[in-house]
């Protein structure tokens, strides 16, 4: 067993963080991700970001698979462009994403190919039936965190 110290970077003010950016409880800095162009307005405030970090984070950590969640225009071809993003991402076989475009009224869930047999048809179906209700009547944050959290709880677990 090894033996050490943990570093603890000090935190940045809150006024330092950059545009789109939050602090998780844990010190570590939660941040959007601009695809194409700037946003003026960000659809969540800190408080919120940091709730949706929290999720994401432990959905991954509890399944060891990478969710993710993409809030923009999906177009015509919805599933096509979910998988499209799914791609775009780093580690894509290990990932999950959830994207939404509230403008379209739109959901796409899908899953990479390595998690594929976990991350199941049923299983982003499920993520989608827990969002839907919430994010009929426009609450966005609560809809994508219930998502995330009836996937995670649904996936077979990591072995250790």
């Amino acid at each position: 067993m090894q033996h050490g110290e943990i570093v603890v970077p000090s935190a940045l003010p809150v006024e330092d963080l950059p545009m789109g950016s939050g602090q998780t409880p844990s010190g570590r800095i939660s941040a959007v991700r601009f695809l194409d162009e700037p946003v003026d307005k960000l659809p969540f405030d800190r408080d919120h970001r940091i709730r949706l970090d929290e999720a994401l984070i432990r959905a991954t950590r509890d399944t060891g698979i990478k969710f993710t969640i993409y809030l923009g225009d999906l177009g015509a071809e919805s599933n096509d462009k979910a998988f499209e993003l799914l791609d775009s991402l780093d580690d894509a076989a290990h990932s999950a994403l959830i994207a939404v475009a509230p403008g379209e009224r739109r959901i796409e869930v899908v899953s990479g190919s390595a998690v594929a047999h976990r991350v199941t048809d049923r299983i982003c179906q499920l993520g989608i039936t827990a969002a839907l209700p919430l994010l009929r009547e426009g609450d966005l944050l609560d809809g994508l965190v219930a998502a995330v959290k009836v996937m995670s709880a649904a996936t077979t677990p990591v072995r250790s």
